[in-house]
């Protein structure tokens, strides 16, 4: 039985066995048994992580450990409001943060802290803990981003290149052509800003 632990670009956190390519914490979110509760964070720090980094191990979902979170890939991470781990992906860490202070005109040294404050409010609705959206022109969204066409409801597609990919559990579909119409972006948008400011996404293998 599949434990609840797999993110998608909506924000939300369901059962499927595929793990895909990216980590990421939140703090704890489940009990002894393995089950989440109606907390869907516990902290404004949500990072993506690398699977393997420096031999260590983890049981997933030990009790009072942070709850393993999985995502197909960095994109579906950034969806759903999540950012590079300072620890195991520096280097990512580093260009994100760059690119961060590039898009919002903020100078000098930029803390991880001072990117979740901006961060948490634009991911996710503190009162409902709905995922926050916004509508843009499809046309002028950066690669990386994730989207909801309003004439395909429920699925979400990967901005990338002159393509739109739906996402699927372990891969992406069969790409579409992208058009002008507008569209609601799933990617917050400090994160669609950073992505536009030169932020290079690492995307899973299937989107070619």
């Amino acid at each position: 039985m599949p434990l609840q632990n797999r993110v998608t670009p909506f924000g939300e956190i369901v059962a499927h066995p595929a793990r895909g390519l990216y980590l990421g914490n939140r703090g704890v979110l489940h009990d002894a048994h393995k089950t989440l509760g109606r907390a869907r964070w516990r902290m404004p720090h949500w990072v993506t992580c690398v699977l393997a980094f420096k031999g260590r191990h983890r049981a997933v979902m030990t009790p009072r450990r942070y709850t393993e979170l999985f995502f197909l890939d960095e994109a579906v991470a950034l969806a759903a409001g999540h950012r590079p781990c300072a620890e195991c992906r520096r280097a990512d860490y580093n260009r994100f943060r760059d690119a961060f202070a590039a898009a919002h005109g903020i100078k000098g040294r930029l803390y991880a802290k001072e990117m979740d404050a901006i961060l948490h409010p634009a991911r996710v609705e503190r009162a409902t803990r709905a995922q926050v959206r916004h509508r843009r022109a499809l046309a002028g969204l950066p690669d990386g981003a994730f989207v909801a066409r309003d004439e395909t409801p429920g699925t979400a597609f990967l901005a990338w290149g002159e393509r739109l990919l739906p996402y699927e559990f372990g891969r992406y579909g069969p790409a579409r052509p992208r058009t002008d119409e507008t569209v609601t972006v799933l990617t917050p948008a400090p994160t669609v800003a950073t992505l536009a400011a030169g932020y290079e996404v690492r995307i899973h293998p299937s989107a070619g």
